[in-house]
């Protein structure tokens, strides 16, 4: 391959995650209910999708190793501490080609204070809708559905905004 066409592809693939964050709310208008899903928390405990009912709920899939899920954790942990006393919960979930070290190593330095999961088998991602793409997060409702899906990192007013009228729901 010549290298004026590695630079092109190179260069398409650098716009991708530009354009995602760009375009980053695709919304679930059929309010689908969450997957079964059981996370396996870096302190070995365990919390079930059921477990989550009864407050909204913000899932995200991220990796150590992506720069925009790395850029956007102080925004998701400044918004879990306005909400989190109101019946608002977080749930990092760590790809499953993350090394547990690295993601146990990364909670505690940046002293993450809402719950990070392990998918060590990809499961998680694949059941909720086979993310690939990281960011991508989920707001999930007091009933347990999906409100909304951001690839991309999201506007944090606009998140704040929902969040806040999913709460009052």
């Amino acid at each position: 391959m010549s290298l004026s066409r590695r630079r092109y592809l190179l260069g398409s693939l650098a716009s991708v995650p530009l354009l995602a964050t760009s375009f980053s709310v695709a919304g679930c208008g059929s309010r689908e209910a969450v997957p079964d899903s059981r996370f396996v928390l870096l302190d070995g405990s365990t919390l079930t999708s059921a477990d989550l009912r009864g407050k909204v709920t913000l899932v995200n899939f991220w990796a150590t190793t992506c720069v925009s899920c790395v850029k956007e954790m102080p925004m998701l942990a400044s918004t879990y501490q306005k909400y989190r006393e109101q019946g608002f919960e977080t749930i990092a979930v760590a790809m499953s080609y993350d090394p547990p070290a690295w993601v146990q190593n990364f909670a505690t330095t940046r002293q993450l204070p809402f719950k990070v999961a392990l998918d060590n088998t990809g499961q998680l991602a694949k059941d909720w809708g086979d993310v690939k793409l990281t960011p991508t997060t989920y707001l999930v409702n007091k009933q347990g559905h999906i409100v909304k899906r951001y690839v991309g990192e999201p506007e944090p007013d606009a998140l704040h905004r929902l969040i806040e009228d999913l709460l009052k729901a």
